[in-house]
């Protein structure tokens, strides 16, 4: 038989991990009991320890299912297609590879070979100079499409240069700029990276007006805000285009976008970017994987697919807030693309919530919780 004094400790600590009811209740609220035969939801949690589990675990899990890749369901699962697979993998990755990879050398040899001569002996002919980087651009974008087999289907008119405008897309990957920048050059603004993407950055991208920012920098948002804010007043300017969510969503879900877009007084014109899954997963989870890494994942794929839908501009309603809008352009992209919108902030896949964030979604669950039981 089995000590009792180690059974209560084994319970009390089994207590101590078990999430507090409490947390998930609207502030004020305390566990009281009902009128006799009147069960409500917080009776029930308090009961069950497993349902009091499930409840903490539902918000965590709304959150991160956003940033989850889900890896394709193995079919070489028998003696008939295992050696279909196998010569799969030697045609990705001993013929299209390397096939791919040479497609991309060249493509970097026409642009350096073109890109430096523009850039530092046309220094008196600023247009001129603009307009061919812009070109040789959108040139490399082309080359970096073609590496990975890109088939992308373009809906909509093609986007113009004329002031007062700003592009908003969802995120999946930092290949969205690239498939975007094929078709126009944008200026884009997006996180400093280290490495060669980040030379890459304070070089060759900073010629079509690319804007860069450091999310661990907090003076960095008032130095963004302005440089947005003189961007898109400039009729010479590239169009700017902006990732609203502030990080890479699985291409299944749409966090909240951020209100900076949608408070700089222009039109908003939506972009709608939805992959077909069937060769790849564009998504790139940079917690995970480096950027080549990922990169080199879709060159050894048989093809990157994907439609992108230029939408109709939008403008701020009367009496609508910066947020309000955001949302009604969130909506927008995620209908068009077949994407689900959840309530989370993705910042808060790089950082931990605060208390009174974590607080305002426990209070809403809670009552939408008990909400819901009452209804039926």
């Amino acid at each position: 038989m089995g000590d009792p004094g180690k059974l209560n400790s084994s319970s009390s600590e089994l207590d101590l991990d078990r999430p507090n009811l409490e947390d998930y209740l609207p502030s004020g609220t305390s566990i009281q009991q009902e009128p006799q035969g009147k069960l409500r939801l917080r009776d029930l949690l308090d009961i069950s320890p497993t349902l009091t589990e499930a409840a903490g675990a539902i918000i965590d899990d709304s959150f991160t299912r956003c940033f989850k890749s889900n890896p394709p369901e193995p079919w070489n699962w028998n003696v008939y297609l295992f050696p279909l697979w196998c010569f799969g993998v030697v045609v990705r990755y001993f013929i299209l590879f390397p096939a791919r990879v040479l497609v991309l050398t060249i493509g970097w040899i026409i642009f350096l070979s073109s890109f430096i001569p523009v850039h530092f002996l046309l220094k008196g002919h600023d247009k001129l100079r603009k307009n061919l980087e812009r070109l040789l651009v959108e040139l490399i974008c082309c080359f970096f499409v073609a590496s990975w087999t890109g088939v992308v289907k373009y809906h909509g008119p093609r986007p113009s240069m004329r002031p007062k405008q700003v592009f908003v897309a969802n995120h999946t990957s930092m290949i969205d700029f690239i498939i975007l920048e094929q078709m126009t050059a944008f200026a884009v603004i997006m996180q400093k990276h280290p490495g060669w993407v980040g030379l890459l950055q304070s070089t060759i991208l900073e010629s079509v007006g690319c804007i860069w920012f450091n999310r661990s920098e907090a003076k960095d948002r008032e130095i963004v805000t302005k440089k947005l804010r003189d961007h898109v007043l400039g009729a010479d300017n590239n169009p700017l285009l902006i990732f609203p969510e502030g990080t890479c969503v699985n291409n299944h879900y749409t966090v909240m976008f951020k209100k900076g877009a949608f408070e700089l007084g222009c039109s908003v014109c939506p972009v709608a970017i939805k992959y077909n899954k069937i060769f790849v997963d564009a998504f790139w989870n940079s917690k995970k994987q480096s950027f080549t890494m990922h990169l080199l994942q879709l060159m050894t794929s048989w093809a990157v697919v994907c439609d992108v839908w230029y939408l109709e501009p939008q403008n701020i309603r009367p009496g609508e807030t910066a947020i309000e809008f955001a949302e009604r352009v969130r909506d927008i992209i995620s209908v068009r693309a077949g994407l689900k919108m959840v309530p989370w902030d993705g910042y808060l896949k790089y950082s931990r919530p605060s208390p009174k964030h974590r607080e305002r979604k426990q209070q809403s669950f809670a009552e939408t919780m008990l909400r819901r039981l009452e209804e039926k």
